[in-house]
């Protein structure tokens, strides 16, 4: 690690660990967004959940807790968990298929896409992400954006 990592860049760690992101693709993140360069260890120790991360900080963690919290309630920033996107993806996949002469993947993802309509793959369980989720996480973030998380 040529630069020191300050709060923000462990801050945008921690959220991308909660979130599933593989440490791989956090490090290549973390030096495409902030010009930094960091391991992979470095990563998996901002998380809580692993044993290299069993010591994070206090504020670490409860910014873990709480990105983790509302990313598994608040699937509205995933494009493909929204109907239309799907929809639009299995017609281009079912068009580029069918133009290639592949009329068995056409024919299949024709199948998926009724499906889809005739909502076989949905649950239809409600979710709603708690306010107080997403305000905790605000307070979190201006906490360390004060530079008072160590």
């Amino acid at each position: 690690m040529a630069k020191k990592v300050d709060a923000t860049i462990r801050a945008f760690i921690t959220q991308s660990v909660a979130c599933f992101d593989a440490p791989s693709s956090v490090v290549e993140a973390v030096k495409n967004e902030f010009a930094v360069e960091v391991t992979r260890q470095y990563v998996e120790s901002h998380d809580p959940t692993k044993r290299a991360g069993a010591k994070v900080g206090k504020v670490y963690k409860e910014l873990f807790e709480s990105t983790r919290e509302a990313f598994l309630k608040d699937t509205s920033d995933i494009a493909i968990s929204h109907k239309p996107v799907r929809l639009r993806a299995l017609q281009r996949m079912a068009a580029k298929a069918e133009s290639q002469g592949n009329m068995v993947l056409a024919a299949s993802l024709y199948e998926q896409a009724a499906k889809e309509m005739g909502e076989v793959f949905t649950n239809r369980q409600k979710h709603e992400v708690k306010e107080s989720v997403s305000e905790e996480l605000a307070d979190l973030m201006r906490h360390i954006s004060n530079g008072s998380a160590e």
